[in-house]
């Protein structure tokens, strides 16, 4: 894959649901859906609520996370990366329960030196154990504008978005012994950090500090989601009733030919291929059908 960026053209679709249950956030004042949660002044919400940065110098990084807790539904973020030279950064943007046996759904941007492209990494955890880690990169510079990256998480499946394309599906397999996240309700977190130790090229190449800070921004939060109640079944069942392109049971055929496309010409690591990570033989889920 060479360092050049090609522009993606699509319509962002997007389900509204009027439930007691969901809350419907669109553009919304950032102040009343966050808080920043460590790194000082190096978190910042302006522009009248409507823009959020993170910033990482070498004393400290910093982040936040959704005052709301969500069991099922669609999140929306648009977010404009480090620019520059990212190497050994990690901005991380994410859904988490907490404990020892928590879920949790991941995006990851592994910072790159100037003109590489990033490395989107991808994980899903349940009751506590990951491994399952899928990566990508981007087919534009997701440094010189704002991108939207989207989780769409139902009993049936998960669905990472890039600009409403899918990028990978993890369907629920309790049928067959795997464990899918659907009991415990997660926050939306996100961090930038130094991670110069494993994030460029297995920690080969190093943050260059002289060019701290670095700074990622955030806006247009949206949550098409079931807010915690207590009630597991109740989230369940409004889950059931989104609507949009992507949120059937099922991707229908034009997002498993984008899908494909994706998978084919942006996937760098697949756990599912990895043969010597799994010399016994790859996870169970990796057996199923993709689609």
């Amino acid at each position: 894959m060479g360092s050049s960026w090609n522009g993606v053209s699509m319509f962002v679709l997007v389900g509204l649901v009027v439930n007691s249950l969901v809350v419907v956030a669109f553009a919304g004042d950032l102040y009343q859906d966050f808080d920043l949660t460590w790194g000082g002044n190096r978190g910042k919400i302006f522009n009248g609520g409507k823009l959020l940065s993170l910033s990482l110098d070498r004393d400290s990084g910093s982040g936040f996370q959704s005052k709301n807790e969500y069991l099922f539904g669609r999140i929306d973020m648009q977010l404009k990366l480090v620019a520059g030279n990212s190497a050994g950064t990690v901005t991380a943007y994410y859904l988490s329960s907490q404990g020892p046996t928590h879920d949790e759904i991941d995006f990851e941007f592994l910072g790159n030196l100037s003109g590489d492209p990033y490395v989107l990494h991808t994980n899903v955890y349940t009751q506590g154990k990951g491994n399952r880690e899928q990566q990508f990169y981007l087919w534009f510079d997701p440094t010189r504008n704002f991108h939207t990256y989207s989780i769409i998480w139902k009993p049936q499946h998960i669905i990472f978005l890039v600009d409403n394309i899918p990028i990978r599906v993890f369907k629920n397999a309790e049928s067959i012994g795997v464990p899918f996240p659907k009991n415990q309700p997660m926050r939306i977190y996100s961090s930038l950090w130094n991670a110069d130790d494993w994030a460029t090229r297995g920690g080969l190449v190093k943050t260059d500090w002289t060019k701290a800070p670095f700074t990622a921004y955030y806006r247009n939060f949206k949550a098409n989601a079931c807010t915690w109640s207590g009630t597991a079944s109740s989230c369940a069942s409004t889950s059931s009733n989104l609507d949009g392109a992507w949120e059937t049971n099922e991707l229908e055929a034009p997002g498993r030919r984008r899908l494909r496309w994706v998978q084919k010409y942006f996937m760098i690591y697949n756990y599912c291929t990895d043969l010597k990570r799994f010399p016994q033989g790859v996870p169970p889920e990796c057996k199923r059908p993709r689609f």
